[in-house]
């Protein structure tokens, strides 16, 4: 029915964005809250429901495509990933799949191409002109996740321990870590392990800090333009180990909040030797076009462009505790 909307899902390690839409590709309204991935997340039930909840009693909803962390991953998650999207919408279409898988999806439209994700953690997928995919990365910040906001976060305090230590060169790092965080730096292990050791969600928090990276890094301190170049380097080596799966003339593609760095853009690009392909939609976007493709919807390059212009301008619900945390989240 033309009055029937549409409910996407895109959720990450330090954030939860959905937003709802119509059969003429209105993005209506969105909401955000915290985390969910279930793998570092013990809260991630509760911080789905708040981003779900302004969107329970749509009578008109019909579908529903949630694109959450970690999901396929571990068979445990997963069910507990689809019980909570069944048990909220119970009368709508229900998918529920990767987060990346949609981020590639909404990125290029659902033809072939390689996509580098870069958010709280990093992965590359692949679809090649049959339709088949693969991924590489996404092992988690214990194992792997390299070139991300958690590993560029991670490296940067580092790198500030061994400047205060004198066991490396000073960086301006230090000082707006600090100032960022409102720590006394008169007794820096006492401040920044304290910090560490209180932290409610290291792995969205350490991620956080990759913004201040990024604009140290801009402002020309040799420290952080080193963390920006090692990041592009190890997401280089996703993208060339992912590329077999296409043919040699497949474009690639990025997503996730580390690329609003666009130093980090410049250097990525400069190490694969090409430039990346504008993507078409943001995960978000993604996520809506799959629940559009539950109801058949009839998706031209139209709606695609009508989705990817009003998703910009939707009104946004957050909750107290994602707007308390924002600044610190807008790269993960």
């Amino acid at each position: 029915m033309s009055e029937d909307l549409i409910l996407g899902i895109d959720g990450g390690g330090s954030k939860v964005l959905v937003a709802l839409a119509d059969r003429a590709g209105n993005v209506l309204g969105m909401s955000r809250s915290g985390g969910v991935n279930p793998m570092d997340n013990p809260n991630w039930r509760r911080e789905l429901n708040r981003a779900l909840h302004p969107f329970l009693a749509e009578a008109r909803l019909a579908a529903i495509a949630a694109a959450l962390p970690a999901y396929g991953e571990v068979e445990r998650l997963s069910e507990q990933q689809r019980e909570a999207i069944a048990s909220s919408f119970p009368k709508a279409r229900q998918l529920v799949l990767n987060d990346v898988d949609a981020a590639h999806f909404g990125a290029f439209a659902g033809q072939p191409g390689i996509l580098i994700l870069s958010g709280t953690g990093s992965m590359a997928w692949a679809r090649n002109a049959a339709g088949l995919s693969v991924r590489v990365g996404g092992w988690g910040d214990v194992i792997g996740d390299e070139g991300s906001s958690y590993w560029i976060g991670r490296a940067a305090l580092s790198l500030v321990s061994q400047c205060l230590d004198g066991r490396a060169a000073p960086t301006s790092l230090a000082k707006a870590i600090f100032a960022f965080l409102g720590l006394d730096d008169s007794d820096p292990l006492n401040a920044l392990g304290g910090w560490a050791s209180e932290l409610k969600n290291p792995r969205a928090d350490i991620a956080g800090l990759s913004v201040l990276v990024d604009r140290v890094a801009a402002d020309g301190d040799v420290g952080a333009q080193q963390l920006i170049e090692q990041a592009a380097a190890e997401l280089a080596k996703h993208v060339q180990a992912i590329s077999p799966h296409c043919d040699g003339t497949a474009d690639w593609t990025y997503a996730g909040g580390t690329f609003a760095s666009s130093m980090l853009l410049a250097a990525l690009e400069r190490r694969i030797g090409r430039p990346a392909a504008e993507p078409k939609l943001p995960p978000i976007g993604g996520a809506l076009l799959a629940a559009a493709q539950l109801l058949d919807w009839p998706v031209d390059d139209g709606w695609i462009r009508q989705i990817a212009a009003t998703v910009v301008t939707a009104p946004v619900h957050s909750s107290e505790a994602d707007l308390n945390n924002k600044e610190r989240r807008e790269h993960a």
